[in-house]
């Protein structure tokens, strides 16, 4: 009896004690943060950066809810505003990592974080800032989306990538601004789809800004071998006891490979099984069993004849 009114006391103890630890080794990390960031927005505290990404994610859930019996916004100038935007800022981001790289001379073998004031590594630290910021101004990609009705692209893959890279770089941000990060920095430039070469595309191109199902295969297999090339040098890093903190190389390669897990298993649900199901089980709106959105133009091509609202013209 003695022991069943000791527990619950043992318990509390516990957990007293977990939360003490945690709290000591929440307020430690705080005394290795970058100092020259401390006071750069949003940097104070992780809070406006989650509370903007629990926005985001509401909008995600909330938004097609709302505009379930609106008609889609028209949005083809804030479209090409919104993307040369995106592309003068990636372009500004790239520039400012090189340079400052450059004339650091860094390596981008190995390169260790520099926490002095040095002009070229706060030149650095604040492009890495400005890329952090990017992701967040990138949520609007998915709100675009939402409001123009075009849920179908709004999968897992593309909010768990919008969320998770906003969120994830204010940590390193906070602690490593510099250094191997570097290299993801401008490793973005070339990212096909949200970044600089697809964004000035769609500001060339602006009769229809949106990538449909079968168009996003290529963006999404270059983005795989991006994560593939980024596990590699980390790797590497690893491999040969980069002077860079651990917990990030690691960090990084399990998201890489979160990332590529995710991917392949949208690949497989909207490339591989809609080839498996039965032909010409199409539904009402050009949507089939399998929940894949068909064209117009599609549907005539499988169909052989016109089509309108998933039946053929006249019935």
């Amino acid at each position: 009896m003695g022991l069943l009114d000791s527990e619950p006391g043992s318990v509390l103890n516990a957990m007293s004690t977990a939360f003490n630890d945690t709290m000591e080794f929440y307020r430690w990390t705080w005394t290795i943060a970058d100092k020259r960031v401390e006071n750069w927005p949003l940097m104070q505290s992780p809070w406006p950066t989650l509370s903007i990404s629990t926005l985001y994610l509401l909008f995600v859930w909330l938004g097609p809810k709302w505009m379930k019996d609106r008609e889609p916004f028209q949005m083809r100038l804030v479209l090409i505003i919104y993307n040369f935007g995106m592309v003068l800022l990636n372009l500004f981001i790239f520039r400012e990592l090189f340079m400052g790289s450059y004339n650091a001379g860094y390596s981008y073998i190995c390169q260790s974080v520099d926490y002095s004031n040095n002009v070229n590594e706060v030149r650095i630290a604040a492009a890495l800032w400005w890329y952090f910021v990017s992701k967040g101004v990138e949520y609007l990609d998915t709100v675009f989306f939402i409001l123009r009705k075009k849920n179908n692209q709004v999968s897992f893959l593309h909010v768990y990538h919008h969320c998770t890279m906003f969120t994830l770089w204010w940590i390193g941000i906070k602690w490593v601004a510099g250094g191997q990060d570097v290299f993801r920095g401008t490793d973005e430039f070339f990212h096909p789809r949200d970044h600089v070469l697809l964004l000035w595309a769609d500001c060339i191109r602006p009769l229809d800004p949106e990538i449909s199902v079968v168009e996003a295969i290529p963006y999404h297999v270059a983005t795989v071998v991006q994560f593939h090339v980024t596990i590699g040098h980390t790797a590497l890093s690893l491999y040969t006891d980069c002077p860079f903190p651990k917990w990030m190389h690691w960090a990084l390669i399990a998201y890489a490979i979160s990332f590529i897990f995710l991917f392949l298993n949208f690949y497989t649900r909207t490339y591989t099984e809609p080839k498996q199901s039965k032909a010409g089980k199409t539904a009402l709106n050009g949507i089939s069993a399998n929940g894949v959105n068909k064209s117009e133009k599609q549907l005539v091509l499988e169909n052989g004849k016109p089509q309108k609202n998933g039946k053929p013209k006249g019935e």
